[in-house]
């Protein structure tokens, strides 16, 4: 009789900066079995690891770095492997923050910037998620598909070369940026977890490339 693999760890950095209720459900509907971390120690296993968040990114570093999260997270997404920000989780890859001045990951170049040319804000609701490129996170969904977003904010890539990590781009008065791709790493600016049987559906997708993932390095 076959062995069936468990599902992967999933570590979810909980440090006070978004809706863990909904992305923990989302999670476990794709078949992954989830972990929060309340420290940096607490990622040490993991087969996935996700940063949510919603607020602003000052308040959000300090917390990260109270709780020793920096420097290991900036380790795990230089050691290739596999990694998940959502909304402020995907801006905090950046190097800096137009909102109030931080000093963020540095693991992307460019800074986040307030969205330009924005008929609203903040930019709250369904809209089109349009892909630069093919990537197994969206494999399933159409391409014209549409994400639930909350943000005023988004990240701008800088320097040369630096737009080689943009996946995605979505329109609110001008384009931004709404994905992001480098080898495991994945950011998007929308919530896949509010965003119906798309989102699950990129959550799926990325659970199975973590699995994937941790299939090859035991094999």
């Amino acid at each position: 009789m076959t062995a069936v693999a468990e599902g992967p760890l999933v570590v979810v950095v909980d440090y006070g900066a978004g809706n863990l209720v909904s992305i923990d459900q989302a999670l476990v509907a794709a078949g992954a079995r989830v972990r929060l971390a309340a420290s940096g120690a607490d990622i040490d296993g993991a087969d996935l690891l996700v940063v949510p968040g919603v607020g602003a990114a000052a308040p959000a570093m300090q917390r990260l770095r109270a709780a020793g999260f920096v420097e290991p997270i900036r380790a795990w997404i230089e050691a290739d492997r596999p990694f998940l920000g959502i909304c402020l989780g995907l801006q905090l890859l950046f190097e800096g923050s137009d909102e109030d001045g931080a000093d963020t990951l540095g693991v992307l170049p460019g800074r986040t910037v307030l969205l330009d040319a924005a008929p609203t804000l903040p930019h709250i609701g369904w809209n089109q998620v349009v892909r630069r490129r093919p990537h197994e996170a969206f494999r399933g969904i159409a391409d014209d598909a549409d994400f639930y977003f909350v943000h005023s904010y988004a990240g701008l890539p800088g320097g040369p070369g630096a737009d080689a990590a943009v996946l995605a781009e979505t329109d609110h008065g001008a384009p931004f940026v709404s994905a992001v791709a480098r080898g495991r790493l994945l950011g998007v600016q929308f919530h896949p977890e509010r965003s119906g049987a798309n989102g699950l559906r990129l959550v799926a997708n990325v659970v199975a490339l973590a699995a994937a993932a941790r299939d090859r390095t035991a094999a």
